[in-house]
Parts: C-alpha cells; sequence; structure tokens
C-alpha cells in the first residue's frame, strides 16, 4: 500500500511540473499577433516616421537639379527641396541615385518612397501616379548645334533624330513631333551626341541649357526653340497607403513656398524663380 501511494503522489508531481512548463500564456501570443497586425496596418507615412527617414531617388547627374559638385557632394534644387521636406515630416531623408529610367520601377517595387528629379506631370504618369502640387515651372528647350539652320521649332523635329532618356516627358514630346529618338542614360551622353553630330537636337529643361553654357561656355550650341512651361512635381504611388503622405508633402510644399524657401532655393540654382507659375 505504501508503495502504491508514492507511486500516485511522484506520478501527480511530474504533472505538475509538465504543467507548469507548458506554453507561454494565450495573452502574450495576441500580444505579438496584434503588434504584427498594427505594423501592417500602418499606412506610408507612419512607417516613415516609424522608421525616421524618407528614402529619396534621384539621378545625381542632372544639374542644376540633382549633381555633384566640385567636393563630390550631392547638392542641386531637389536635393535641398527633398531635405526641406524631410525636416517638415520630421524625418531623415537617404538619397539613392540610379538612372532616370529606373527610378520609377524602383518606387513601384518598394525601394524608394518618392522620386525627386524635375519630374513633369503628364497624362500617362498621372494614370499610373499621384502627383503633388507642383513646386517648379520648367520651359521645354529644342536644343541644336549653332550652325543648325534647318531646326527652328519643335515642328521641325519631324523626321529628325533626337536623344533623351527614353521615360523623360522630353523624349515623349520629340516623338509627338515625330523624331526618332535614341535613349541615353544621362544628360553627359546626350550633349556629347549632340555636340559630334550624331543626333540633330535634344530637348531638356531650359534652366539645364543656361546651367551647362555657363559651365561650357565655348560649346557651339543654342535654343532653337521653347515650349510652354510644364509642372515639375513629386510622384507617390497610388492608393490610400499613401494618402496622408501625398498630403503631408503637399502641406511640406506649401510651408517652403509661404516662408520663401522654393524662391530662395530656385534663385540659388537656376538664378530666377521657377517655383511659381510665372517666373520672375
Amino acid at each position: 500500500m505504501k508503495k502504491m501511494i508514492a507511486l500516485l503522489l511522484t506520478g501527480l508531481l511530474a504533472l505538475s511540473l509538465l504543467t507548469a512548463c507548458g506554453p507561454a500564456e494565450p495573452q502574450n501570443t495576441a500580444g505579438n499577433s496584434q503588434s504584427t497586425e498594427d505594423a501592417a496596418g500602418a499606412d506610408h507615412l507612419s512607417r516613415i516616421q516609424e522608421a525616421g527617414k524618407i528614402v529619396v531617388a534621384m539621378e545625381g547627374t542632372w544639374s542644376p537639379w540633382t549633381y555633384h559638385d566640385e567636393n563630390d557632394e550631392l547638392v542641386g534644387y531637389d536635393v535641398e527641396v527633398a531635405k526641406a521636406i524631410a525636416e517638415k515630416l520630421g524625418v531623415e531623408v537617404e538619397f539613392v541615385e540610379g538612372e532616370f529610367d529606373g527610378l520609377f520601377a524602383g518606387m513601384e517595387a518598394g525601394r524608394y518612397d518618392i522620386v525627386v528629379n524635375g519630374v513633369d506631370i503628364d497624362e500617362e504618369r498621372a494614370e499610373k501616379y499621384d502627383f503633388s502640387t507642383p513646386y517648379a515651372y520648367n520651359q521645354t528647350a529644342v536644343i541644336v548645334a549653332m550652325d543648325n539652320e534647318e531646326i527652328t521649332s519643335f515642328e521641325d523635329l519631324a523626321g529628325k533624330h533626337t536623344a533623351n532618356t527614353i521615360t523623360s516627358t522630353y523624349a515623349k514630346v520629340a516623338e509627338k513631333y515625330g523624331a526618332t529618338v535614341t535613349g541615353v542614360d544621362d544628360l553627359a551622353q546626350t550633349f556629347e551626341l549632340l555636340l559630334t553630330g550624331r543626333i540633330d537636337a535634344t530637348l531638356n529643361s531650359e534652366m539645364t541649357f543656361y546651367d551647362y553654357m555657363a559651365a561650357h561656355p565655348d560649346e557651339q550650341i543654342k535654343i532653337a526653340a521653347l515650349g510652354e512651361a510644364t509642372q515639375t512635381a513629386i510622384p507617390v504611388m497610388k492608393g490610400e497607403d499613401n494618402a496622408t503622405l501625398l498630403a503631408a508633402i503637399n502641406q511640406a510644399l506649401a510651408d517652403l513656398a509661404q516662408e520663401g524657401k522654393l524662391t530662395e532655393l530656385s534663385n540659388k540654382y537656376f538664378g530666377r524663380d521657377i517655383s511659381q507659375d510665372q517666373p520672375q
């Protein structure tokens, strides 16, 4: 009898120890699930603020919008605009540089939060992205060799050869007027093709032309025609996930305009104020 009682007590003790070493309490598991759900449910702006940084994509080769100075520091109008927006959002900014044709693909893949690179609003892009309020107004210039007398208007581009990054607004405009566009990676390649006579013209920002000529005053190129000013803005992916981010960017741009910061930066990099609809 004593042996049976001892065995029974031993069994009860083992069962007690097994229960004590059992799985974690249910409320802890539920708490972890709730945290995961909260993170997954946060919108884009909340995730940026949680990370403490916004990832901005740009070329880094398109002066004076985004380029490297003599100290190899990334500078330019868009660089400073992006920094100012990040400050308004209360986060740091991380710049990622790449060829223009890949910037939007990177944003779509979630590698970048926004693209800040002198992006013009056009119908095709507006179908795919939502845009901020414009923060610059930029005239398109037809640029040719100094001795070119055949091209004096956009209509004269018909049957001619031009060069631009393929997904740029400038390439689309050239094709609209009947030009054959050669794809390039950056502005330097574009002007190299023009100066060596391998293309008839290129389309680009009027301000970019003046900036280039300031650095290369002896180059034999000129503006043959100017188009209407386009609206430059910041694209974000469409959808509810980005609604608050777009609203925050618009508020930041409105504050920067009211404070005179956009005018200050525009004058610094372009020598005139292109942040307003009618440049002064």
